[in-house]
């Protein structure tokens, strides 16, 4: 999945802004998670009934497929609207805007992570990161 960032304008996290934001967030993001795993056990048999429903009606998994994506969307925006950046969605990878010696860098924390203890340059990604 592309990154998501809803704020246009930079915001700066130091560590413990960030770190208080995790604590925030974490329970939204177990939810987005565990909608994101329910959707995709259903995919294999709702899929059929999209290619079909565009003229029949459709059925009640696909209506619950349905109701879990404006689900999983409303949370993905109230966790972006802490100014955090959604890196992937699939491991629940995230940055937050930070300076660093001067210069911007990303705080990154993945779910399942007690609390932010890497960070990267802007263009290293994941790959990049080193520990605080």
């Amino acid at each position: 999945m592309e990154c998501m960032k809803i704020k246009s304008e930079a915001q700066y996290f130091t560590l413990e802004q960030a770190n208080a934001v995790v604590v925030a967030i974490r329970p939204l993001v177990t939810e987005m998670l565990d909608l994101r795993q329910s959707i995709l056990a259903k995919q294999p048999e709702v899929w059929p009934v999209v290619a079909k429903a565009a003229g029949n009606g459709g059925s009640k998994v696909a209506s619950e497929i349905a109701q879990e994506f404006q689900k999983l969307d409303l949370i993905v925006r109230e966790i972006m609207a802490t100014g955090v950046i959604l890196k992937d969605i699939n491991t629940g990878l995230f940055d937050f805007l930070s300076l660093r010696d001067g210069r911007e860098v990303y705080l990154c924390w993945r779910y399942g992570e007690e609390q932010i203890i890497y960070w990267h340059e802007i263009n290293a990604g994941f790959a990049g990161r080193q520990q605080i």
